[in-house]
Parts: structure tokens; sequence; C-alpha cells
């Protein structure tokens, strides 16, 4: 007689993510209620209409949008919550913005522990709140597990800037305005970001200290765009890191550029975790840092204000823009007083960082 094959149980509905949670039934109604919309509860969310009403807006909107992919859902100084509202709110704050609200799309996997989609959601609710936006409306969706790691979250974000403030491609005066001489300020450590969901993925783990430096940072930028500063332009280097940045900049403004190494700010922990994996510190990326180009005379301004702030405490003049070229390269001048071209990575380093 044939054996008859034993029956797995079903997943637990109040432990883990299953295809009903998807359904707009009951599941659907406890999921949202019980861990999504009590824990981001606010004026605009909390009617639950199929838009949020922002109400007036005075002065020019931005609008952005985003996607987030981590792997790693969690890792050492952030998780995907974290990182997709403080994400969403950075692009608004180097375009010289301060945002005001998000749209946040949550597409889950069955199976995920809803644990962990607790844990992530209360991570978004306190990164909003960190960085003075709210989270105004919202979408969930459950699919079925493709082995991608659990969730994406998809945002929207919606800024003001100041009716007075400096209009450009960028918010401030754009790449066209920067001109031989002008400064390169970096706001502090670089790399640690991608080093650290490096550190946190599987077969790939190892001690270290490392920690991600994702936060919001409109209060940095609006910090240097208020001083005394001739800021021409503001950006953070996420994915390609410094090195792609810069080589963006250079091939825009058609403009040399010289980086001193040893002003590069760089902590051992991400040094050392850099050579072990044999990356460059310089193309890694970064979820907490700003780069500034501003007028030469008045870098110490800009410099003394971004060190002013707790993100920026690190701050330093990195380099400076020198004259055109009909070949602009970044170079580095190494420690040793070498030089070295530096380039844009070709592909991905570290995948799914982001």
């Amino acid at each position: 007689m044939p054996e008859i094959p034993e029956q797995q149980s079903s997943p637990d509905p109040d432990e883990r993510i299953v295809l009903a949670h998807g359904g707009g039934g009951e599941l659907t109604r406890r999921l949202l209620a019980d861990h999504v919309v009590n824990k981001l509860a606010n004026d605009l969310l909390d009617p639950l209409t199929d838009s949020a009403d922002l109400g007036p807006l005075d002065g020019r909107v931005c609008l952005t949008t985003d996607a987030f992919v981590v792997q790693p859902l969690e890792f050492p100084g952030g998780d995907i919550g974290r990182l997709a509202v403080c994400g969403t709110v950075n692009d608004l704050a180097v375009m010289g913005a301060v945002p005001k609200a998000l749209s946040l799309a949550l597409i889950i996997e069955e199976g995920l522990p809803i644990a962990t989609l607790d844990r992530i959601v209360e991570s978004i609710a306190a990164a909003a709140d960190e960085a003075g936006v709210v989270v105004a409306t919202g979408d969930t969706k459950v699919v079925e597990h493709h082995g991608s790691g659990g969730m994406t979250v998809t945002t929207a974000g919606v800024g003001l800037l100041s009716p007075d403030g400096p209009a450009g491609a960028d918010g401030l005066a754009g790449e066209a305005a920067i001109r031989p001489g002008d400064a390169v300020l970096l706001s502090g450590r670089i790399a640690e970001h991608g080093l650290a969901v490096m550190s946190a993925r599987e077969n790939l783990a190892f001690r270290t200290s490392l920690r991600s430096d994702v936060a919001p940072l409109t209060g940095l930028v609006q910090a240097v765009l208020a001083s005394a500063a001739d800021v021409r332009f503001v950006r953070d280097p996420t994915r390609g890191g410094l090195a792609g940045l810069l080589a963006d900049l250079a091939e825009q403004t058609r403009l040399c550029i010289e980086v001193e190494e040893s002003a590069v700010p760089v902590s051992a922990a991400a040094r050392h975790t850099a050579e072990l994996l044999g990356l460059d510190p310089l193309t890694v990326a970064n979820e907490g840092k700003i780069v500034a180009v501003v007028s030469a005379d008045t870098a110490e301004e800009a410099l003394a204000a971004c060190r002013a702030h707790p993100l920026g405490a690190d701050g330093a003049v990195v380099g400076r823009f020198g004259e055109p070229s009909d070949w602009p390269l970044v170079e580095l001048i190494t420690r040793a007083g070498g030089r070295r071209i530096v380039q844009r990575p070709y592909g991905e380093d570290l995948p799914r960082i982001c």
C-alpha cells in the first residue's frame, strides 16, 4: 500500500505572512490595523482614504520617488525601513528642500515573520519622526515567496523649497555654477553603509564594529546652506560612492578635480574591511553623508557649519576643482605623494545595498 505523504501544516497567520494577508479580507484588515497603521498614525494617514490631502503648500514643490531592495532586511545600524525613509528624505534635502510627507508601499513576501515586519514598521515610524516627516499615504501587497529577501519598499516624497531659495537642477546653483578653485567638502567618514550591509550578508559575515551611517540629512544640509558659505552644489554620495559622484561632476563641469587621500575621512574598521573584501572605500555607498561644492574663500565657513552639526562632526575639505579640460579627470593625491585616477565603479561591487 503506497505511503501517504505527511501533510505540512499551514503557516500561522499570526506569526508569518501568508498570501491571504493580501486578499482584502479580515486578515488584511488585521495586518494593517495591528502591524502597520497603528505604528504610523498621524492626521494625514488616519482617514485611510485612497490619497492624502496635503492642504495648501507654500513654496516650490519637490517630488521624488525611490525603491529599496536591500539584503539583508536588517543590518548593523539600520534596516530597509529606516533606509527607505532616510533615502527618500535625503533626495529632497540635497535639493535644498524641506521634506513634508512620504508615501510608502510595502510589498511583502509570504513567509516573512510578523515579528520582522513589526520591527521594520517601527523603524519606519522612528526614522520619520527623526526626519520630521509623516507617512501620509501608502499601500501593502502580499506576493508569493520568490526568494528575493522577504520585502521590497517603494516610496515617494514631497518637500518644499524656500520661495526665495536658490533654484537649479539640483535645488542649488547646480553643476554649471562650479568654478575652478572651488572646494569639495565631505561631511564625514565614508563607506560605512555598504560595508556594514556586506558584513551582515549570509556567507560573508565576519566580526566588525561597522554600522551603517543611514540618517536623515535635512538638518545638516540646511545648516550648511544657512552658513555664510557660497554653496554651489550638494548631493549625497550613495551608489558609486564618493568616486562615482566626483567622476560625474568632472564629466558634467569639464573641470579636473584633485582629491587629497589623507583628507578623506575613513575609519580604521572601514579601511580594513574594504581591504579584506578587495574594495576601494571611495566607491562604496554611503547613506548619511553629503558632498558640497563651495567657493574657495568660504570653505572654512561651510566646514564650520558642517562640523557644528552632529552628522557632520567629522567633516573635511577633501579636494578642489582644477582647470577646464577636454579630458577631465578625478585624481587622488596619495599619502605617498603619488597620483592615481579615480573612476566610477564599472558595475555593482556590492549588490542590493539600498
